[in-house]
């Protein structure tokens, strides 16, 4: 019996040491999951500076935008931690969110807590290192979402605006780590973009939740489907109507020595139609960024909206549209 009993000894030991090596992996997993670096492709909109500055040819400007967006995926990442242990409860009353690792009880909320902090202070101190204004326009990012997390999320119109603001730090935060300036105009479509998707994500949770929205998310009790049908029709024409203005504007016209960024107008049109026809019709607009990266005609619209812009400004276009 002994001689028969050392091998299953050997084969228990090596099976618990297993267990314990799956653990650690496990939760590295699910902190992982809870970084989100799938919504990272918002922090893209860092970008648009040295896109429309005409300064995507500059080496210098290309690494300082890089460093950027860097920076705020990891601020970004703090944000959705912060959040999700805010949130951890109503997150699992919730059918799809109940599976986020902090509410599952995948991660635990002490290691959440610490990996949030940590890299929240490593992020705004490499934010200070590449320039002074941006690290404070980094710092109020940061300021403004842990808010966000906490009380603002639970005020009417003031959330979704939040939001929006968010989206223009982000915007600004790319001006301000090249130091150039950035367009009016395309602030204004930026926080009308921004508007029209987390509209779109309000609408899409309350149609969702149905009866149990309010009890996941008391805020949506003050919308209804109506409320932000009439909102998001407000906000997708204004969109349309500000960035369609600014490829015509005088300005925009003697800055970048051309009057054809008017033709980029009908991806944006494309673009906007399409993210309403998967709102309303595939019940879509839960994750813009999910939407974006699964939907292959809104990636390929958005790809084109890109090489049109760059064609244009940095003057390869100007053969093919004289």
């Amino acid at each position: 019996m002994a001689r028969h009993s050392v091998p299953n000894i050997i084969a228990e030991a090596g099976t618990a040491t297993d267990r314990l090596g799956a653990a650690p992996r496990s939760m590295i997993s699910s902190l992982v999951r809870s970084l989100r670096p799938s919504q990272w492709t918002k922090n893209l909109i860092v970008f648009g500076a040295l896109l429309f500055a005409k300064r995507l040819t500059d080496p210098s400007a290309v690494l300082l935008s890089v460093a950027a967006f860097a920076i705020f995926c990891a601020l970004s990442s703090v944000v959705y931690l912060i959040n999700d242990i805010a949130d951890r409860e109503a997150d699992r009353q919730h059918p799809l969110k109940r599976n986020r690792p902090i509410a599952s009880g995948s991660l635990p909320v002490s290691v959440a807590a610490a990996t949030a902090t940590i890299l929240g202070i490593g992020a705004l101190a490499a934010a200070f290192l590449l320039r002074f204004e941006f690290g404070l326009v980094a710092s109020a990012y940061l300021g403004l979402m842990a808010l966000y997390s906490g009380p603002l999320k639970h005020v009417v119109i003031i959330d979704v605006l939040t939001i929006a603001i968010g989206f223009v730090l982000r915007a600004v935060a790319g001006a301000v780590v090249i130091n150039v300036e950035i367009s009016q105009w395309l602030l204004m479509v930026t926080v009308l973009g921004a508007l029209f998707l987390a509209l779109s994500k309000r609408r899409h949770e309350l149609v969702l939740l149905a009866d149990g929205a309010t009890s996941h998310r008391p805020i949506l009790e003050e919308y209804s489907p109506y409320l932000l049908d009439q909102m998001i029709s407000v906000v997708t024409a204004s969109t349309l109507v500000a960035y369609a203005f600014y490829t015509v504007s005088p300005d925009t016209v003697q800055k970048f020595g051309t009057d054809k960024l008017g033709l980029t107008l009908p991806f944006t049109l494309y673009g906007i139609f399409r993210y309403l026809y998967l709102v309303h019709q595939k019940e879509g607009g839960g994750s813009p960024s999910d939407l974006l990266l699964n939907d292959r005609p809104l990636l390929a619209c958005v790809a084109l909206w890109a090489v049109a812009v760059v064609l244009v400004l940095y003057g390869p276009s100007r053969l093919i549209f004289w």
